[in-house]
């Protein structure tokens, strides 16, 4: 029997129906017209679009459909890991940091502007050097591993990597006044928009927002972000307000004569968890173990992927020049 409820806990855990399951049991739906309660409405949204997509998939005979079982696994996994090591980094930062912010704001519809806008810009910062610096890409590779796009991917990530980016986006939020309640609220709307950018062809062909597509990062946006094509890597790292984007110029739109192609470029066997998993860390590991020097070592975990001590660069903006010096003539 326990391990029927654990199973069930599971369940309701992953489709994110256990606070609304809570209100039914209870009977007070009173419950629902509270921030709770619209919260826990929304919460299932996105495994609610993730079902309707495994579905279509397996209706149309979509061969994406693979790369679920390794996916789910993936998450299991880092549910596990998580239960053991108990990481609140945003909390830990809240208690140290919160002391040195420059000002605090208060939970009004223009400070909410202002925090969105700061986030964005810590969440740019944070995923840039996670595909600029070698190590940090090691954490960030699982979530670009699969070679399809769809809701599934939203669950594709290594554990350490949350961590690391509360690190860095909780540091530049409340040092930048972003008060604690404002910044949850604040990681839930980007959590929930992070997650459904992340939708196939199957539930929306084009990936367009209409008019929107001038300010927010559309889920053909992120598409582009996760394509391996020399034109597309390393471009539109924002989640939601594309401003950031457009400032530092690594925003891209699409090139209907360039195919998105997903994946990384190493070659990498999606059926296999340690390869998913750690495939990244191995190569690095490789890397350090065969270069000469201390000095090249330390390089190697701190230069962008594709960097060499031979000189042989293959990094992702040397890749993108070629390509653009070659279009060009």
């Amino acid at each position: 029997m326990e391990v029927i409820e654990l199973l069930k806990d599971e369940i309701l855990g992953f489709l994110g129906i256990n606070e609304v399951w809570k209100v039914l049991q209870s009977g007070d739906f009173s419950v629902f017209l509270t921030w709770a309660g619209i919260k826990a409405v929304l919460i299932p949204f996105i495994p609610f679009l993730l079902l309707i997509e495994l579905v279509m998939g397996y209706i149309n005979k979509k061969p994406n459909t693979k790369i679920y079982p390794i996916i789910f696994f993936v998450h299991v996994l880092n549910r596990l890991i998580s239960r053991v090591i108990a990481i609140g980094m945003t909390a830990i930062i809240i208690a140290h940091l919160q002391p040195y912010a420059l000002f605090q704001t208060t939970m009004t519809w223009y400070w909410l502007i202002y925090g969105y806008i700061v986030w964005e810009f810590a969440h740019f910062i944070y995923h840039y050097l996670g595909h600029k610096v070698r190590l940090f890409w090691c954490l960030h590779s699982t979530h670009h591993v699969p070679e399809e796009m769809n809701l599934s991917v939203t669950y594709a990530h290594f554990f350490l990597e949350g961590p690391y980016a509360d690190i860095i986006r909780g540091t530049i939020c409340i040092l930048a006044g972003i008060h604690p309640a404002l910044l949850f609220l604040i990681m839930f709307i980007d959590g929930t928009y992070g997650a459904f950018i992340h939708i196939g062809e199957g539930i929306s062909k084009s990936g367009r927002l209409g008019i929107y597509s001038k300010w927010l990062l559309t889920p053909l946006h992120h598409r582009i972000h996760h394509a391996r094509n020399p034109l597309y890597m390393d471009t539109n790292f924002c989640n939601m307000l594309n401003i950031w984007d457009r400032v530092f110029g690594t925003f891209q739109e699409e090139d209907k004569a360039v195919k998105m192609e997903y994946g990384i470029t190493r070659n990498v066997n999606t059926k296999n968890i340690i390869d998913v998993y750690f495939g990244e860390f191995i190569a690095l590991f490789k890397d350090v173990w065969h270069a000469p020097g201390i000095k090249n070592k330390f390089l190697y975990v701190w230069m962008p992927p594709g960097w060499s001590h031979t000189g042989n660069h293959q990094t992702a903006q040397i890749v993108r020049d070629t390509y653009f010096e070659e279009n060009s003539q």
